[in-house]
């Protein structure tokens, strides 16, 4: 029986989709993140900072910061031909925290997006997912004018469980950040692995 060039096609995979949240304070980088690795143009809703938003809107240490995400940034990757990620960008400010249950339906896991200068702005995305049970991982974004801390520094100052990654980035570099999804992809698979072993009585 002769087999023609149809037989011999790859076969179409239907890839797996993922959701993944990035997260943090105020500037830390999060619309940066998300549109530096999305393969689609990022869907954003960023408005101008206001008078009116300033006695709330903290700007220490981002003075030149002047717009704010007021819903969430949206992108696209493809890490596999059989394995493509969804990134929804959250709010950094209190006042939009309402939104943040909304977003983290369904999520694989999250990156906590970090900034040494602001480290205490990531206290309260780590008490969520931590609360929630979500997996995450911490990536220190590392701006040029920040000063640099061995990675067992930070994790000391932010009291990071020890199986929590936490990895140095550049929130501008695609491939630092596919570094970070990366790892937030493997964690949540070793996390879930280990909850459905069988516990030994």
């Amino acid at each position: 029986m002769a087999f023609g060039r149809s037989s011999r096609r790859k076969r179409h995979v239907e890839p797996v989709t993922l959701k993944i949240l990035v997260a943090g304070g105020f500037g830390v980088g999060k619309t940066t993140l998300v549109g530096a690795v999305s393969e689609i143009r990022p869907l954003r809703t960023e408005e101008r900072l206001s008078e009116a938003g300033r006695p709330v809107d903290d700007v220490a240490g981002v003075e030149a910061k002047n717009t704010t995400t007021v819903a969430m940034d949206f992108g696209r990757i493809t890490l596999r031909e059989d394995l493509v990620l969804y990134l929804f960008g959250t709010p950094g400010q209190d006042r939009f925290w309402f939104l943040w249950d909304e977003l983290a339906q369904g999520a694989l896991g999250a990156v906590v997006l970090a900034d040494t200068r602001r480290l205490e702005d990531s206290f309260a995305a780590i008490d969520y997912f931590e609360r929630r049970g979500l997996p995450f991982t911490v990536a220190v974004n590392c701006f040029d004018d920040a000063a640099r801390y061995p990675a067992d520094a930070v994790r000391s100052a932010l009291d990071l469980d020890p199986d929590v990654p936490l990895i140095m980035t550049d929130a501008r570099d695609r491939e630092a950040v596919k570094d970070v999804l990366v790892a937030v992809v493997e964690h949540a698979m070793v996390l879930s692995e280990r909850r459905r072993r069988p516990v030994s009585i």
